[in-house]
């Protein structure tokens, strides 16, 4: 039966339907102020950040943590308890657990390179120890599909955390999935940035490796309901959607929902999935680490027993090409506007699909003594009588190139040579945000392949002084937005840390004119 564009909501409703009146009653008693506390714990994450509006949607009261709580402050959670912890400092996990019934562990450490399986197993084994010590009832744990001849490092490290997780005496229920089709996946976005940028992939075999891919929706229902069910305690469950593809099907299927011509895929006997991760570098924005993790089990096929998983939490299981139309219908309806980076907003991205989620990043930072009254200052007048404070020949530069390809350049001057206001040009900038002595976020407008922002963050510190952070982030349009990206590369290295520096110095500088007698 073929589905619409709203079709996370129809399972949903759906799903509800199936769960029946006495499964809603329970859940509006448990809705009220006594109501258990959860912790979702790696909030900030691909899944947390989807998992807390859901519950918060279903009347649940949630604590969030994150090892920087600032990133989850900036999600604007109404009601929500932001936390800092990390799972390798242990002392942290104790205030973040306190008073939690269920606790959801959602973290991982690829984005460690080499040494993440030992750094995931001891996190597992803190934090298992700290909900003994603290009375949780029951850990939620995502983990993934284990084939029987599992062997590469990320698929071991998954499975090896549920038992780490289970070696306390906090019950653990384990659920299983493997692709996860929603935005921010990493299988998923790699997935896209191959299909939308490469109209021919010379790849390996691994493309007719198959895998039950799971729609986001569905597997947030799974997460939300499983802690509700007493017959899930203590049990690992697998998890996927309807039907079984190949990593080739999935990428015509995702190609032609997109609007684009499928790719022509080469399988070639010569690249193995070792040799695949290093050139991932060059064609994908998934950060380097995750898709390398990710790419060494694609030699398995995986297969979910899902059987007992669909009778305790019956829902309708959205197909891959229907759970890709959700993920790009959900894109399209997110706010237009947004005030700062966050990862994967899709306005950051200009509205492109075909624009990478994950983003490219570079910066620089310098501290000073001068509070950030005195750097806000500095910083409302960038781009103005006195350019950018360093290395003005390049930007310069940039402006005429742009203007070359037929952008707009460094044609747009400043409204006021102070002032500053939301939807204001610098340049060939547009600030989009800003929170004064705070931040600064500044939107790319030239021509190139891909959406960019700059952002300056001013960070207060204990005597008084400040932390400036500069930092770029790049979405970039396929092959030749990383080759863009790539190609100035060694101008970030310095420019953004030089500028940085030569904010705080005029900061201090105009502190000493404004009161010389502490500035000798």
């Amino acid at each position: 039966m073929t589905q619409t564009a709203d079709q996370p909501s129809q399972a949903r409703s759906q799903a509800e339907r199936e769960w029946g009146e006495a499964g809603q009653q329970a859940e509006r008693e448990r809705s009220d102020d006594a109501s258990p506390r959860c912790l979702v714990f790696g909030a900030s994450g691909y899944i947390g950040s989807h998992l807390v509006p859901r519950l918060l949607d279903e009347g649940i009261r949630v604590r969030a943590s994150s090892r920087n709580r600032a990133v989850l402050e900036a999600r604007g959670w109404e009601g929500v308890d932001c936390v800092a912890a990390d799972a390798l400092d242990p002392a942290s996990l104790d205030q973040a657990l306190a008073g939690i019934e269920i606790a959801y562990y959602l973290v991982h450490s690829m984005a460690a390179g080499k040494d993440f399986g030992r750094l995931d197993l001891q996190a597992a084994a803190n934090f298992a120890a700290a909900a003994e010590r603290t009375g949780v009832k029951r850990i939620l744990y995502l983990g993934g599909l284990v084939p029987d001849d599992a062997e590469s490092e990320h698929i071991v490290s998954r499975r090896d955390t549920g038992e780490v997780l289970r070696r306390g005496s906090v019950p653990v229920t384990e659920l299983r999935a493997g692709i996860i089709v929603g935005p921010g996946s990493a299988a998923f976005e790699v997935m896209r940035d191959l299909v939308y940028h490469l109209p021919v992939m010379i790849t390996p075999r691994w493309v007719q490796s198959k895998s039950p891919p799971l729609a986001l929706d569905n597997l947030l229902m799974y997460l939300v309901r499983l802690p509700q069910i007493d017959a899930a305690e203590g049990r690992i469950f697998d998890a996927g959607g309807p039907e079984t593809l190949t990593y080739r099907e999935m990428m015509c299927i995702l190609a032609e929902v997109g609007g684009h011509r499928p790719p022509l895929i080469i399988p070639v006997p010569v690249l193995s999935p070792k040799l695949s991760a290093y050139w991932l570098r060059f064609i994908t924005a998934v950060p380097t680490n995750i898709a390398r993790a990710l790419i060494g089990g694609l030699k398995h096929d995986f297969s979910a027993d899902d059987a007992e998983l669909k009778r305790l939490v019956p829902q309708q299981l959205l197909g891959f090409r229907e759970a890709v139309e959700a993920v790009f219908a959900a894109e399209r309806d997110s706010a237009p506007v947004v005030a700062r980076w966050i990862e994967g907003a899709f306005a950051v991205r200009q509205q492109r699909i075909d624009y990478a989620y994950y983003a490219k990043r570079a910066g620089g930072s310098a501290e000073t003594s001068a509070p950030p009254s005195a750097v806000w200052e500095v910083v409302s007048r960038i781009g103005g009588d006195d350019g950018w404070y360093y290395m003005n020949g390049l930007w310069q530069l940039r402006d005429l190139l742009d203007r070359l390809a037929g952008g707009p350049g460094g044609q747009h001057g400043r409204r006021h040579p102070t002032d500053l206001r939301v939807g204001d040009r610098i340049g060939s900038w547009s600030v989009i945000g800003l929170v004064p002595e705070r931040r600064l976020s500044l939107a790319f407008g030239m021509r190139a392949p891909g959406a960019g922002m700059l952002e300056f963050d001013l960070e207060p510190r204990a005597d008084g002084g400040t932390k400036l952070n500069i930092t770029a982030y790049w979405h970039p349009a396929g092959v030749w937005g990383l080759a863009y990206w790539y190609s100035f590369q060694p101008a970030h290295q310095f420019i953004f840390s030089g500028t940085a520096k030569a904010i705080c110095q005029r900061a201090e500088a105009g502190q000493a004119r404004q009161d010389p007698a502490t500035h000798p």
